[in-house]
């Protein structure tokens, strides 16, 4: 092993301590030591990118590891490559463009049309249409953030879909931050790094997906920075989904923290009972399935955090339903959605004395009245609305529900389900009542 083979190796190994293999493996690997002449180690690199990156982040690194041994030895990057550049606004780059750009695969359930808007996320879905109007302009970027599976890429989907049904000409590219890094790696790998930036600068629309994924890859977010500058400065759209806010993504470059609060930022939080109730309408609508009310509500009431999982649980209730040939009930539900549903996913149970309290209140009624003889309409209602949410919000059975109630049996627990829920579908102001009572009871547990 020659010399300056010897330096490099051990350049290396100090570095390696520092990096991780990922970085190692992109960055260092490649890069292979020619000679050494007088105070100069040259190193041969794939190409001006690498020198660039490679002096800029690398070169103080080395000196600090040379120091003690020699002090006066510096490392140089070097390429024989010789490249063409392709300025992006070109007829070879539009040219080239055409063969690069992402097929345009929108998933075309996840319209605008089929979002449910809730007060969760009533901006987040103004700001997504109001960016189709007119694209670059307005709310530019926009950066939608929430927990997983509350919508951000059903909006995503909805504005790629929107805005190529109005300006069918716009080149879009709708990535996750993932395939972003990965195109990037192998670009570099590949010598196309011009390639790469024609690419993904000389877009219409860029929607990313998981943007947190960039924190902690110095490289990645380097060249992502140009990038949304390049497109920025042009008036073309950004519009980049996390699941935390900009101000909370560690290891975020400061200055790409700054960029990504420029136009709108926008939450979305789990959504609250009546829009889980309208989403899952809406699922059983598209899917044409049928789900009895108190199923529906069921469910509604005890997933909360999660929209994918509250689709989930409807079509897996309705697949056990057509395969096992049963009609589909409120135990039956409580019983399979065990099976696939965590602890998380579901609320703890309610007590019934809870709903007791909670409904005597709204009615101005005694607890004493609600597990009383008394057979006025006054106290009967308000009797069948408490039997009913202690149904659908808590694990007890009929039987139990019935003699907390008075000693009543199973049977007058079932009628006063059955009433309770045709007065639902009939009557929309009692179901807004019916929803008060119960948020009011879940906050009360």
């Amino acid at each position: 092993m020659d010399n300056f083979e010897i330096i490099w190796k051990k350049i290396v190994n100090n570095l390696r301590l520092e990096i991780t293999d990922e970085t190692y493996k992109l960055w260092l690997e490649p890069a292979i030591p020619t000679s050494l002449e007088k105070d100069k180690l040259s190193v041969k690199v794939p190409n001006k990118f690498f020198v660039r990156w490679l002096s800029e982040h690398y070169c103080e690194r080395i000196d600090n590891i040379l120091k003690s041994s020699d002090p006066c030895l510096k490392v140089e990057f070097y390429t024989d490559k010789v490249e063409n550049k392709v300025e992006p606004d070109s007829v070879e780059a539009r040219e080239l463009n055409e063969t690069l750009f992402l097929p345009k695969k929108f998933v075309s359930k996840y319209s605008f049309d089929n979002f449910v808007i809730g007060q969760s996320n009533h901006f987040a879905h103004a700001a997504s249409l109001a960016i189709t109007k007119n694209p670059g302009n307005t709310y530019n970027p926009l950066f939608l953030y929430g927990g997983v599976g509350l919508g951000k890429t059903h909006l995503l989907n909805a504005i790629g879909i929107e805005i190529k049904k109005h300006f069918p000409a716009f080149n879009i590219i709708y990535v996750t931050s993932e395939k972003f890094t990965n195109d990037l790696i192998e670009y570099l790998k590949n010598n196309r790094i011009a390639e790469f930036r024609i690419k993904y600068r000389n877009v219409d629309l860029l929607l990313i997906d998981d943007i947190q994924f960039l924190t902690g890859k110095e490289m990645i977010q380097q060249e992502f920075f140009h990038t949304f500058n390049a497109l920025y400065d042009r008036r073309k759209q950004i519009v980049l989904s996390s699941d935390s806010s900009p101000k909370d993504m560690g290891s975020l470059e400061e200055r790409l923290r700054s960029r990504f609060q420029w136009g709108v930022v926008a939450d979305i939080q789990p959504p609250d009972l009546e829009t889980r109730v309208a989403i899952i309408k809406k699922k059983i609508e598209a899917e044409k399935i049928s789900i009895p009310d108190d199923v529906l509500y069921y469910i509604a009431s005890n997933i909360k955090n999660n929209i994918r999982t509250l689709e989930g649980a409807i079509l897996s209730i309705a697949a056990y339903s057509s395969l096992t040939e049963t009609r589909i009930t409120i135990e039956k539900a409580k019983e399979y959605l065990k099976t696939v549903i965590t602890e998380s996913d579901i609320e703890k149970d309610i007590g019934l004395d809870t709903i007791q309290s909670v409904v005597s209140n709204n009615f101005n009624l005694s607890v004493a009245d609600l597990k009383g003889k008394k057979r006025t309409e006054s106290v009967v209602f308000p009797r069948q609305i408490a039997m009913y949410l202690s149904r659908i919000l808590t694990s007890y059975s009929t039987t139990e529900i019935g003699e907390f109630y008075g000693g009543r049996d199973h049977s007058t627990v079932l009628h006063a389900g059955n009433k309770i829920k045709n007065k639902i579908t009939k009557d929309p102001y009692f179901a807004a009542l019916l929803n008060k009572i119960t948020k009011q009871v879940k906050e009360s547990a």
